[in-house]
C-alpha cells in the first residue's frame, strides 16, 4: 500500500503544477459551454456528458454533476490499466473540476440556467453551435494536456480494436444510440437533431485546440535535380530539408525524394521554385499535425 501511494505521490510530481493548472481550466470552460448554453434547453453533449445530461432530465433528484462522477470515474479506473497512472489522474481530475464547476453554476451561483440559456436565450441554433464551440475548447484542452473529459474515449481505446472498428467510429457509434436514445425519452426528436450540431462544433473545436489551428504542410517531392531544389528551398525558407534515394516503381530509375515542411503560406512559393528548377518535378502535398524538433521543441 505504500509503494501503491508512493508512486501515485511520484507520478502527481511528474505531471506539474502547469498541467493541472490547465486541466482545471479545461474543466471550468468544459462546465460553462454545458451549463450556460447546453442544459438550459435541454440540448445533449457527446459521450458521457450528454448520458448525464439525459439522466439528470429523467432523475432529477440527482444533479448532473453527480451523474458526471458516477458514469466517468468507474471507466477511468477501469482503463487505469490500459492508459497508464499519470493519464487516470489527470482524466479523474478534469471530471472532478467539470462536475464541481456545474454545480457551481446551476446550484450556487446567482445564474438562471432553469429555462434559458443566460447568452443565447432559447434560441436552439445559438446554444448548439456555441455550448458545441465551448465545450469543445474544454475538451481540448484536457486532451492535450495529458487527461480526458469523458470515459467514453477510454472505452473507445480498449474495445474498439476487439470490435474491428476504429476509435471514431465506436465513439460515433455511441453517441448515435445516445442522440436515438434522447428522442425516444423525451418523445421530440428536435432536440436531438440539434445536438448533432453541437457534437459537429464540439468535435472540430477539439481538432483545432489538440493539432493547432495553423497545421503544417508536408512536401515530398521527387526529382532528378536534388541539389539545386535543396539550394533554392534552403536560400528561400531557411530551413533543412531531408533527401531520400528513391527508385521509380514502374521505370526503374533512381530519383531522389526530398521531404521538406512548410506552412500554408509557403505552399505556393515551395511549388515555383522547385518546378523553376525542375519543371519535370513530382510534388506531394499533405498536412501533418504537429512538428516537433529534437533539440528546439515544436517548430
Amino acid at each position: 500500500m505504500k509503494r501503491f501511494f508512493a508512486s501515485i505521490a511520484a507520478t502527481f510530481k511528474e505531471i506539474g503544477w502547469r498541467h493541472f493548472l490547465m486541466l482545471t481550466v479545461s474543466g471550468i470552460v468544459n462546465a460553462f459551454g454545458v451549463t450556460i448554453f447546453l442544459a438550459p434547453v435541454q440540448l445533449y453533449d457527446s459521450g458521457i456528458s450528454g448520458t448525464s445530461m439525459l439522466l439528470s432530465q429523467l432523475f432529477p433528484d440527482l444533479s448532473l454533476s453527480v451523474f458526471l462522477l458516477l458514469l466517468n470515474v468507474p471507466l477511468f479506473l477501469y482503463g487505469w490499466k490500459r492508459q497508464g497512472t499519470a493519464f487516470t489522474i489527470c482524466a479523474i481530475f478534469c471530471v472532478g473540476i467539470y462536475s464541481l464547476s456545474a454545480w457551481l453554476i446551476t446550484d450556487v451561483l446567482p445564474v438562471d440556467v432553469t429555462i434559458a440559456s443566460p447568452l443565447a436565450g432559447t434560441d436552439l441554433l445559438l446554444c448548439a453551435l456555441f455550448g458545441g464551440l465551448i465545450s469543445g475548447a474544454g475538451s481540448g484542452l484536457a486532451i492535450r494536456f495529458g487527461g480526458a473529459m469523458d470515459g467514453v474515449e477510454v472505452m473507445a481505446v480498449i474495445f474498439a480494436k476487439r470490435l474491428g472498428i476504429t476509435v471514431g467510429t465506436f465513439v460515433m457509434a455511441y453517441n448515435i444510440v445516445l442522440y436515438i436514445c434522447c428522442g425516444i425519452a423525451i418523445h421530440s426528436w428536435i432536440l436531438p437533431l440539434y445536438s448533432i450540431v453541437t457534437y459537429a462544433a464540439a468535435l472540430k473545436t477539439v481538432d483545432f485546440i489538440v493539432e493547432g489551428f495553423d497545421r503544417a504542410k508536408c512536401a515530398m517531392i521527387i526529382t532528378d535535380n536534388p541539389d539545386e531544389i535543396c539550394s533554392l528551398l534552403t536560400e528561400a525558407f531557411e530551413s533543412g530539408m531531408t533527401r531520400i534515394e528513391v527508385q521509380g516503381g514502374y521505370s526503374g530509375e533512381s530519383k531522389t525524394m526530398i521531404y521538406f515542411i512548410v506552412n500554408r503560406f509557403q505552399v505556393a512559393k515551395c511549388k515555383d521554385l522547385v518546378h523553376r528548377a525542375d519543371p519535370a518535378a513530382y510534388i506531394a502535398i499533405s498536412e501533418v499535425a504537429d512538428v516537433y524538433a529534437a533539440n528546439h521543441g515544436k517548430s
